[in-house]
């Protein structure tokens, strides 16, 4: 499962604790106070047979005694009443249930460290078992055990006993620590901050990171993400969500562990689903203020603007240490504030002087709105007598209409409770420091720079070959039929060799002054499956060592990333380096009986040799955790007189879809996406061609045209939810080309892909008008359906009773 029945869990109509008491320093006592006092409007109903009411309020003797099935349940009760209390809860109709008894009761406790990673006592995880087990045939939802609980309060949810209640904000707080997320919200409800959802994953028997992430990446509440967490569960889901999630809202990562010798290859898993990851609690509360109170600043640079020459230096010398840029003003934006300010000192910090007012604040903002490449806006102010803070602050609030690329304020000597809460009110985020301030925005701008990095469209992968890849699997195959575990020598040379790899005999020269030999292995993961790990000696020491994680599948941009942030990346020949790594990401996404790899790349400036191979093989490894590019869907065949291909599309096929869409016409373009578009840009383009085809597939058909490239002349869509009930289609066949059955044929493969992956339905849309679409879906055996929009027709087709309980996203072979 993945987000089934969390909208229900996070908006409850109807609460039930079971076990609520009265009894002093009671796991019931203490759920019961919170939930009672957090302001819910719907039906909170405690049961226990022990009492008759609670605090004046009607307490029931048991489940069955309830007016309705509960949406959500509390259980404060031990593990042993779990599995029938769920069973009942199921049977009746509630949708989840929160387990916080174990949580409470083992914080209170001295517990070892390997129970708190790792879940509860032996006897606990037996009646765990059984508890989902109960859940299982009814799809109850299960937080915990072992979690102080869930809370939404824009509603005064409260489903569960945090330490104290919070305000309603933008940011979604998520962790598999109970101390930390108390610890958070009392931080957050000192200073005023407030949550979306706040989420204490506990022993994560069933709702996990990844589950979450998937349903916040769609939440209109939530502007941004904050996650705390040791490990992952499920990678393929998790890296799947994570990706979800970092295309639409920013999503920063603390995982505690760093003496981990895997935490590097967390930290490039985080990186490669475009999370930022942080590196201590101090970041991450930096940014429940700056993202929870601002909106995302549209710029990379920045402007600071202050009063006194010392502060100007202490916010410089705080960007600089956080790797933020101060802008470089253009000539224009210098003679805008000399006009406007004219005893400023025009430059980057702005100074406005030791005498300057609050309206020169507001005057500076004026004069800087009309000059994008000034960046965002840092006020830094220390009081004096001139400019209170708080005179200071409800002109920026007055003037924040001119700060289009965001606004962020910095006061020393702290502000007011009122005054911090009025500016919160109207989007600006306060610091107390330069330091925090600079290190907010950092956080920032790599979240920018990470979702460019992952929508650059990289350039055409090393020769994928299907005939060589096909004789590689079949001589791997073979020597795995023969006996053989492990391949070196000349055997794994030529293996090599079908991806263009190209193996040098014997061990590495001697290493000349400008080498670097780096040592590569792909090892499988407990977690994430196969990865590859790169670890070079420093030429100066240990301080410029290499040591890089990397998952597969890699393209070039990716792998240019990775030489990039190397240490020793001015040594390393970037393209020559970069079809070497991308050939032996083919090698491990294609070859599945390969389960681990050593090699040696000996890289100079112009060169790069592979030696000593060796390849282990086995019949069974761990799935990539991010699904490669599936070949066994493509398909060459005759089609009404054109040689095509049918296929998924790829990242690099954005150049040829752009001029898809453009050879269609403007009614066409109207038709498909239900309004007037004449191009998409960059980003727009990326989301088509970049697809995780773990959760969607985008086939299209191409053909050679006159000059020998490839075109495309139609595509079909399908977008599965997280939890493979439905998939939405569309199909979009080029202008010219409709009417030549290219839309059944892309659809009927679309339909099959769905149903191989246990897709319980496919569904779609088209304006009514659409008369070759909606005729193309009955023939497909679609049955019409009203939609909200009378000018628009829904389809729908069962593909199978119940849908696959995990993702069968076609693998890489």
């Amino acid at each position: 499962m993945t987000v089934r029945n969390l909208d229900i869990l996070f908006a409850p109509k109807s609460i039930a604790i079971i076990g609520a008491s009265s009894r002093p320093g009671s796991v019931g006592e203490m759920v019961w106070a919170r939930a009672a006092c957090a302001g819910f409007s719907g039906s909170l109903w405690p049961v226990n047979p022990k009492y008759g009411s609670l605090g004046g309020e009607l307490v029931y003797a048991d489940i069955d005694a309830l007016p309705e099935a509960p949406n959500v349940a509390v259980l404060c009760t031990r593990p042993h009443t779990w599995p029938d209390l769920i069973e009942r809860l199921g049977r009746r109709g509630t949708k989840a249930v929160v387990i916080v008894g174990e949580a409470i009761q083992r914080s209170a406790s001295s517990i070892s460290r390997q129970d708190d990673l790792h879940g509860s006592a032996a006897g606990a995880d037996e009646w765990t078992i059984r508890t989902l087990a109960a859940a299982r045939p009814f799809l109850v939802r299960i937080v915990g055990p072992a979690s102080i609980g869930v809370v939404t309060p824009a509603i005064g949810a409260c489903l569960g006993a945090p330490a104290c209640n919070v305000k309603s904000g933008g940011v979604a707080w998520v962790s598999g620590s109970n101390a930390l997320t108390n610890g958070v919200l009392g931080w957050a409800r000192a200073r005023g901050l407030g949550f979306s959802r706040i989420v204490a994953l506990g022993d994560e028997a069933d709702v996990d990171s990844g589950d979450l992430l998937d349903f916040l990446a769609s939440d209109a509440s939530t502007r941004a993400i904050l996650l705390a967490i040791e490990t992952v569960r499920s990678a393929r889901k998790f890296m799947s969500a994570a990706r979800a999630a970092a295309r639409n809202k920013p999503v920063l990562v603390l995982r505690t562990g760093r003496d981990d010798p895997f935490d590097r290859l967390y930290g490039a898993a985080f990186r490669r689903a475009g999370l930022v990851r942080v590196d201590s609690l101090d970041d991450l509360l930096d940014e429940i203020e700056t993202l929870g109170i601002g909106r995302v600043a549209a710029s990379d640079v920045a402007t600071v603007v202050t009063s006194d020459r010392g502060v100007a230096a202490l916010a410089q010398d705080a960007f600089g240490a956080a790797g933020d840029d101060l802008a470089q003003w253009p000539t224009a934006a210098r003679d805008a504030i000399a006009a406007a300010l004219p005893r400023a000192r025009a430059g980057n910090p702005l100074l406005l002087g030791d005498a300057a007012t609050p309206a020169d604040f507001g005057a500076a903002l004026e004069a800087l709105a009309l000059h994008r490449e000034t960046g965002t806006v840092f006020v830094v102010h220390a009081p004096t007598h001139s400019a209170p803070v708080a005179d200071v602050a409800r002109t920026l609030i007055a003037e924040r209409r001119h700060a289009y690329r965001g606004l962020l304020a910095c006061f020393f000597g702290c502000v007011d409770a009122a005054t911090r809460d009025e500016l919160h009110a109207n989007g600006i985020p306060v610091h107390t420091t330069p330091h925090r301030l600079a290190r907010g925005f950092a956080r920032l701008v790599d979240f920018r720079q990470g979702r460019e990095l992952l929508m650059q469209t990289p350039d055409g992968l090393p020769a994928d070959i299907p005939d060589d890849i096909d004789a590689a699997q079949r001589d791997i195959r073979s020597a795995l039929a023969s006996g053989i575990a492990e391949l070196n020598g000349e055997r794994a040379a030529r293996v090599l060799a079908r991806f263009g790899i190209t193996v040098k005999p014997g061990p590495p020269d001697s290493l000349t002054s400008d080498a670097v030999e780096i040592q590569a292995r792909m090892l499988n993961h407990r977690v994430f499956g196969p990865v590859f790990e790169f670890k070079a000696e420093g030429a100066l020491g240990l301080a410029d060592a290499l040591h890089e994680f990397a998952l597969p599948p890699l393209n070039p941009v990716l792998a240019r990333d990775l030489v990039k942030r190397s240490p020793r990346s001015r040594e390393l020949p970037a393209d020559t380096l970069l079809n070497s790594l991308t050939s032996l990401s083919q090698l491990v996404c294609y070859i599945e009986e390969i389960v681990a790899l050593r090699l040696v790349l000996r890289v100079t400036r112009d060169s790069v040799a592979v030696h000593e191979p060796q390849l282990t093989l086995g019949a069974h490894r761990k799935p990539l955790a991010i699904v490669p590019y599936p070949r066994c869907l493509e398909e060459t065949l005759d089609w009404r007189g054109m040689r095509v291909t049918v296929r998924p599309i790829r990242p690099e096929d954005e150049e040829a879809h752009a001029a898809f869409v453009a050879a269609n016409t403007a009614e066409d373009l109207r038709l498909r996406f239900f309004g007037a578009v004449r191009s998409f840009d960059h980003s727009q383009l990326a989301r088509m061609t970049q697809i995780d085809y773990d959760r969607e597939m985008a086939l299209i058909v191409t053909r050679a045209n006159g000059e020998g490239m490839s075109e495309t002349l139609g595509v079909a869509r399908a977008i599965a939810d997280p939890d493979n009930e439905t998939a939405e289609f569309a199909v979009a066949a080029r202008s010219d080309m409709k009417g030549k059955g290219l839309g059944k044929l892309l659809l009927s493969r679309t339909i099959e892909y769905a149903k191989n992956r246990g897709t319980r339905w496919m569904i779609g849309e088209a304006l009514r008008e659409n008369a070759g679409m909606i005729a193309l879906a009955r023939n497909m055996g679609f049955e019409l359906t009203k939609t909200e929009d009378p000018g628009v027709v829904g389809f729908r087709l069962r593909l199978c009773e119940t849908p696959s309980p995990t993702s069968r996203g076609a693998s890489g072979d």
